[in-house]
């Protein structure tokens, strides 16, 4: 099957959702590199922890909790992290001011090891993310996967939409789009199939001058149950 042009997406997206400007409203737009590379790396463990904890909990529940864990965590220092024994990371696992998960806490070590290690290889780990190219985001979703704990699956790429970077979503939607027009059949998560859906994304992106995030927004609203 042809790969369908990102204009006759975006003109279903958009007819689904109540014309052009009301699908122009839900889009996001990424930060700059400069942007990016403003963010410190306390930030970014800070942004993964809370979506590790949200995985399979209420979002809403782990936000509200979350200025707890800033304070039991201080303020996810990176070097105070690295600096904690295990049988303290043991004892804040049963802080009743936080959610109670040891496997879910020790997450946040392992990540900063992982933030530390990039940082020193490029000067923070942001500037790390700002650099690397849309046109191979998914090798950024595998760093995070190899390299940090409990990032893998979606959690990695939607930590990195909530900060800034741009990255396209393989939520529900979007994969059942994909399946749908014959851009991947096997495993999601496959080379063969994260390696198709770059490249179906990038031709997209070559097309329309789009971020990939608001390319993905678009293909979610154009499919699936995301009508007005």
């Amino acid at each position: 099957m042809a790969r369908e042009k990102f204009a006759q997406i975006y003109a279903r997206a958009a007819e689904r959702k109540g014309g052009d400007a009301a699908l122009e409203s839900l889009l996001t737009t990424p930060l700059t590199n400069e942007q990016l590379k403003q963010i410190s790396d306390d930030r970014w463990l800070s942004a993964f922890s809370q979506k590790v904890f949200q995985s399979g909990m209420s979002w809403k529940v782990v936000r509200s909790k979350w200025p707890n864990f800033e304070e039991v965590f201080f303020g996810f220092d990176i070097e105070k992290m690295l600096l904690m024994p295990t049988d303290m990371w043991e004892r804040k696992a049963t802080d009743p001011a936080i959610i109670r998960h040891l496997g879910k806490v020790m997450t946040i070590p392992a990540n900063a090891h992982m933030i530390h290690d990039a940082a020193t290889e490029h000067g923070s780990f942001a500037a790390m993310v700002a650099d690397w190219p849309a046109s191979d985001i998914v090798s950024l979703w595998q760093y995070l996967k190899k390299h940090g704990q409990r990032l893998g699956g979606n959690t990695g790429p939607y930590t990195l939409r909530i900060m800034g970077k741009d990255t396209f979503i393989i939520s529900q939607d979007v994969e059942a789009y994909l399946r749908q027009t014959g851009v991947i059949d096997g495993g999601r998560d496959t080379r063969k199939s994260l390696t198709a859906t770059q490249e179906a994304f990038t031709a997209w992106q070559q097309e329309s001058g789009r971020p990939l995030c608001q390319i993905s927004q678009v293909i979610a609203f154009s499919s699936g149950d995301n009508r007005v």
